[in-house]
């Protein structure tokens, strides 16, 4: 193999991120770039017409990064709950290798510490909206247009059966989960791979905001929170995405969920500044009289994990 094709793994591929405005989205869509991809970045985000209140970043904006670290980024503004929006970007993509369902849109609409029945009931059904019946318009007209050996990646918070602190929040992050499970089924036969990924405590846009921080000073929010210091970049789950995108052996994988720290362990991926967090091992060694408590899920991940309203990958 050439030097160069070492460098751009994912070289000649084309890849389609859906929600790539902001967060985990725009971090994959810059990994992806890295490795030499084409990246439909899409979303709703435009220049003077954001799709989220108070949020400044563009689907634009990401194109260009992605651009700029090696890749070709192509926006597109898809409202990805409108069908034929979704099936004119797909018109326009044609055949691809590479579909991340980033879909979100509810950090506005998560009322934590509230019940179900004590929840503005019109706000969850929206979540539902935003981010579930997106990601199933999104697939339902992509899919066809995937290449064999393609893979397709539903972006979720955390990988066990647990609850996530948040009647609606829990329900979509769970149901993305087994729509990669119930895609890996249909998809066999064609050859595509399809899992879920999830971050672990992810320093996006939106939680810098949050933390009165920016991403030159961020680890000042760790006074007031000292797990943050084991948080990440939205680039760190994308390296892990993009390695796993350009994993020859990745069907091996399929339908199941993995976490952005234990996919950095098995590629050897670095987060932006050379570090490889580990949110789960920090908290063992560091907070000992926290995980002293928890209860472990069949596959790993911690019930703890529910009660952190920081922790949406959007």
């Amino acid at each position: 193999m050439l030097r160069g094709e070492m460098k751009k793994p994912l070289a000649g591929r084309v890849a389609v991120v859906a929600g790539a405005t902001r967060g985990a989205g725009r971090g994959i869509a810059t990994a992806l770039g890295e490795a030499g991809a084409t990246v439909y970045c899409a979303g709703r985000s435009v220049p003077g017409s954001p799709g989220m209140k108070n949020r400044p970043e563009t689907i634009d904006e990401t194109a260009a990064i992605v651009t700029a670290r090696g890749g070709r980024g192509i926006a597109a503004r898809v409202d990805h709950s409108v069908p034929a929006e979704v099936a004119a970007l797909f018109e326009q993509v044609g055949e691809f290798d590479i579909l991340v369902n980033d879909i979100w849109g509810g950090d506005d609409l998560v009322e934590w510490g509230k019940r179900l029945w004590e929840t503005k009931l019109d706000d969850g059904l929206l979540l539902i909206d935003r981010a579930v019946k997106t990601h199933i318009i999104t697939s339902y007209h992509g899919l066809p247009r995937l290449r064999r050996g393609g893979v397709v990646f539903e972006i979720t918070d955390g990988d066990a059966f647990f609850y996530r602190g948040h009647f609606f929040y829990d329900l979509i992050k769970t149901t993305v989960i087994r729509m990669a499970f119930a895609l890996s089924e249909e998809l066999k036969e064609r050859g595509v791979t399809a899992l879920a990924v999830t971050p672990g405590f992810l320093r996006s846009e939106w939680m810098l905001d949050h933390f009165g921080v920016t991403e030159a000073n961020w680890r000042d929010a760790a006074a007031k929170v000292p797990e943050f210091v084991a948080s990440e970049t939205p680039l760190f789950v994308g390296r892990c995405v993009a390695a796993l995108a350009a994993d020859p052996d990745v069907a091996n994988k399929n339908g199941r969920v993995f976490a952005s720290w234990d996919l950095a362990q098995e590629y050897q991926v670095n987060d932006a500044d050379g570090t490889r967090p580990h949110f789960v091992r920090w908290l063992n060694e560091h907070m000992p009289e926290v995980t002293a408590g928890w209860k472990k899920a069949d596959d790993g991940f911690y019930a703890y994990w529910g009660k952190m309203p920081y922790s949406l990958p959007g």
